[in-house]
């Protein structure tokens, strides 16, 4: 028999034109002819088959992923309500310095994007909102579950329906859902309090290059003395610009837990990404003092 011969790992039949054999979805080691057999082996398979799904979900948890960039000016984004704003109009996430250039150009109030003008209304944005959600938005739902979170835009305070809305928002792709919903969790924000649950909504974020959930993650690690994840954590967010990251492995570093090489790597990349969020757009916008 060829050494390429693929087989059932229970019964043995051979993959063919009448045999169609499919993986193990966890570990993607074997492969079997059908569920029964999968079910007949997992005795003999399980203890395997669980260490290679933990590797595989490591390998993708602590993979480096490049920042979102601003649509127009292509200058990666700063995650957070004082560096970017949400465009009920047009759907995308834009950088202040964007929004600047354009308040100061002969187009002040529209959007830097699409061009629209502002809602007049709360009724008005919130309709902008629906819109887009019927268009699958990740970056709607999100916006309209902060909307519930804090009362605000006309809508009353639901943090139970703030969790619905974010979820969603992870699910069709914004990380900051999955990280708004791991903070709910950690602290009981209309969800009972479950840091098991709060780990997994920030690794899922974090996974999706949100270096705030990263840092959370890391933070549970310790906790729970897994310091050298913590640190893995830690180096993946610093070098994606995190400061509070870059504090936390200059301790792992002092502390042992993390080489000389790796911090001075770390703090490099940490410069780097820092100088290549910076434009003189935005520099100006921070200065005006329009958006604190």
């Amino acid at each position: 028999m060829s050494s390429a011969t693929i087989t059932c790992a229970n019964c043995g039949k051979v993959e063919g034109e009448s045999v169609n054999l499919k993986s193990c979805n966890a570990c993607h080691m074997v492969k079997y002819c059908n569920r029964d057999c999968q079910i007949a082996h997992r005795p003999h398979h399980k203890k395997a088959c669980k260490k290679r799904a933990a590797e595989l979900y490591d390998e993708k948890l602590f993979k480096e992923v490049e920042r979102e960039e601003c649509p127009i000016c292509l200058v990666p984004l700063i995650n957070g309500y004082q560096t970017e704003s949400f465009m009920a109009c047009c759907g995308k996430r834009i950088c202040i310095g964007c929004i600047y250039a354009m308040e100061m150009s002969e187009g002040k109030d529209l959007c830097a994007f699409c061009r629209t003008p502002p809602s007049s209304s709360n009724e008005e944005q919130i309709k902008r909102i629906h819109k887009l959600m019927d268009k699958c938005n990740a970056n709607a739902f999100c916006s309209l579950g902060s909307c519930y979170f804090s009362g605000t835009h006309g809508m009353p305070q639901d943090r139970q329906r703030a969790n619905e809305l974010w979820l969603k928002g992870g699910e069709l792709g914004h990380s900051d859902g999955y990280y708004n919903l791991g903070m709910s969790y950690r602290d009981g924000r209309g969800v009972e309090m479950d840091k098991k649950k709060a780990k997994h909504y920030w690794e899922l974020a974090a996974m999706m290059g949100n270096a705030n959930a990263r840092v959370a993650a890391g933070v549970l690690e310790g906790e729970s003395i897994n310091h050298h994840r913590a640190m893995k954590h830690y180096l993946i967010s610093a070098k994606a610009g995190d400061e509070k990251a870059l504090k936390a492995i200059k301790i792992g570093f002092q502390t042992g837990l993390i080489t000389k090489d790796e911090y001075a790597n770390a703090l490099r990349a940490y410069q780097k990404i820092q100088d290549e969020m910076k434009s003189d757009a935005r520099e100006k916008a921070e200065a005006s003092g329009m958006f604190r």
